[in-house]
């Protein structure tokens, strides 16, 4: 078993959090999530131009670039992170430019070498595989695929078939943070996915409190929260990681409470 496959096999469903690599003291808000419950870390890759995200982690990446975080130091960061917690998956997620930049072999070998145990890449998708999922893979890294509510179902096996470790399902088909889907929708669509595959499905984008993550792990085996927690970042700066495990020790009450009913 490895750590993810671990993470989702729990009795309840998982917490997924994420914050942005470098934005505010990073390995304390890091350390805060852990301590108020997530089951897997996201830590983003910090880009300058984050398509695909709304405007409190643009902000955040914008804040990381501004004080120079580069590839090297969220390495840094995820190795400094696997030392502290050797059990708690980490999974990067970003864009494609400093993934292959310098060759996808390279970023594989450095996930291996940091303890990274999956990576999303927003911007690579399904059909061009070749381009970091066999690499990723040799390297023992999981590829963590992306499906939206546009995924229609001729697309969906190719979707899904490349995903490991869990196939994250973005609630809404728009950047992150700004709204949230209906829960009637939410439920056709984990539905639907899981009838195609048996990887565990984690569902984001719009979830923002812990009744809203409750009603989502009613239905999927894992619920991420990102915007959220990135804006107790800008909020409180250096006292951030006290509002992170409070905000985080609530969501993983309501995740952790639910019936594992997509199981």
């Amino acid at each position: 078993m490895t750590r993810l496959s671990n993470a989702f096999a729990k009795r309840h469903p998982a917490l997924v959090c994420f914050l942005t690599a470098g934005d505010g003291d990073t390995s304390a808000n890091l350390d805060a999530l852990v301590a108020g419950g997530a089951d897997v870390i996201e830590l983003g890759m910090p880009f300058t131009d984050p398509m695909a995200d709304g405007p409190a982690i643009q902000a955040a990446n914008l804040r990381s670039l501004g004080v120079s975080t580069t590839t090297a130091d969220v390495f840094a960061i995820a190795s400094a992170f696997r030392e502290r917690h050797k059990d708690v998956p980490l999974v990067l997620m970003g864009y494609a430019n400093p993934m292959v930049r310098r060759g996808p072999e390279w970023f594989a070998d450095q996930c291996k070498a940091a303890g990274v145990d999956g990576v999303i890449c927003v911007d690579i998708p399904p059909e061009e595989d070749e381009a970091l999922g066999p690499a990723l893979r040799a390297a023992g890294i999981a590829p963590i695929r992306l499906a939206t509510p546009t995924t229609d179902d001729k697309r969906l096996p190719a979707v899904v078939a490349g995903s490991e470790g869990f196939l994250y399902y973005v609630a809404v088909a728009g950047i992150t943070g700004m709204q949230q889907a209906a829960i009637e929708s939410i439920r056709a669509n984990v539905a639907r996915i899981k009838a195609a595959t048996e990887t565990p499905v984690a569902v984001g984008f719009g979830v923002r409190t812990p009744e809203q993550a409750a009603e989502i792990a009613e239905v999927a085996d894992g619920v991420v929260v990102g915007s959220a927690l990135v804006e107790l970042v800008e909020k409180y700066g250096h006292d951030a990681p006290q509002h992170l495990r409070a905000l985080t020790a609530s969501l993983a009450k309501a995740v952790h409470s639910a019936a594992k009913a997509a199981a």
